[in-house]
């Protein structure tokens, strides 16, 4: 157990009007199911995980999308294994999940946005929704639904979309999710641009579509002028259909500009190897590089309206 602490104050002596940052380390998983048969086991493997990422001094530790489907199989193979009632299982357990990650947060001194889950919502209608939710120390709690839909959630999943999206101010910083498949659209992450950090714990069956969410994240890192962050399910779960096969690792990206790495990456793990990547991020950096970087894109964004929609065709040849 540790105290929760405040970020770690950094000057930069460069620029004057900039001099205060706040630095701290950000955990990212790349995280395999495993086909856990009692509550104790669920609670033990969770546990581990978070205490390994705050021994190893992370303040922010992101687990990636439908990692909860982990709670179907404490129902039994037989629930885990028939699409509709997997989902309905894990919603019904969703809440002692909650419970066990807000209690782990407050032990251990971190933020945790623990791994998105289907929900049964009946303030939105009879169909569940894909709902993360993130965890402060001092006991705050929220919840962000993905906004659209990849052809499996619409299909087999019924899943729909939820809530709005929502800017979460914590003492990491302010906080936006992109769920996945949410992270490939540029107008979602342009209504987070005031977010330091922009999460997108993401459950990807092909190195394609680790891909996709990967470009994603970076280009909402470059656009916003911000730091992403990417989780991502790994390895094989042939008990449950939501993520049977997995592809991906963790990843932390920035814009590759003043203050940043010049490939953009400030932490990438290994392919399909689970574990946490870790990386140090300063809260300055945004704000300078947003400030005086090379290039304002974060800025110059409102520049494209009007040459968006005037596009003259000519042929040649």
């Amino acid at each position: 157990m540790r105290a929760y602490k405040s970020r770690r104050e950094v000057v930069d002596n460069t620029n004057p009007k900039l001099t205060i940052g706040f630095s701290m380390k950000i955990a990212t998983a790349a995280y395999p199911l495993d086909p856990l048969t009692t509550w104790a086991d669920y609670a033990n493997k969770i546990s581990n995980w978070v205490i390994e990422a705050a021994q190893n001094g992370a303040e922010l530790l992101v687990f990636p999308e439908y990692a909860s489907m982990e709670l179907a199989m404490l129902a039994g193979p037989e629930i885990a294994a028939d699409l509709p009632a997997s989902l309905r299982a894990v919603s019904e357990q969703l809440p002692d999940a909650d419970d066990l990650h807000a209690d782990l947060s407050a032990r251990h001194g971190v933020h945790i946005l623990a791994g998105s889950a289907p929900v049964f919502d009946t303030a939105i209608g009879p169909y569940p929704v894909n709902r993360a939710r993130l965890f402060s120390p001092t006991g705050g709690r929220g919840v962000q639904d993905k906004q659209i839909m990849t052809r499996f959630e619409r299909g087999p999943m019924q899943i729909v979309p939820g809530g709005p999206l929502r800017l979460f101010d914590t003492g990491v910083g302010k906080i936006g999710i992109l769920t996945c498949y949410d992270s490939e659209f540029p107008l979602l992450g342009r209504a987070l641009s005031e977010a330091d950090l922009i999460l997108a714990p993401s459950c990807t069956e092909q190195l394609s579509g680790y891909w996709r969410v990967r470009i994603g994240a970076m280009a909402r890192a470059l656009e916003n002028q911000c730091v992403s962050v990417m989780a991502s399910l790994v390895g094989t779960a042939t008990w449950n259909h939501v993520a049977d096969i997995n592809t991906g690792m963790g990843g932390i990206f920035g814009p590759p500009d003043m203050g940043f790495p010049e490939t953009g990456i400030l932490g990438l793990g290994t392919l399909n190897t689970p574990g946490w990547t870790y990386a140090e991020v300063d809260l300055g950096a945004i704000a300078h590089v947003r400030a005086d970087g090379r290039v304002l894109n974060r800025t110059h964004w409102t520049e494209q309206s009007g040459r968006d929609t005037q596009v003259t065709s000519e042929r040649l040849g």
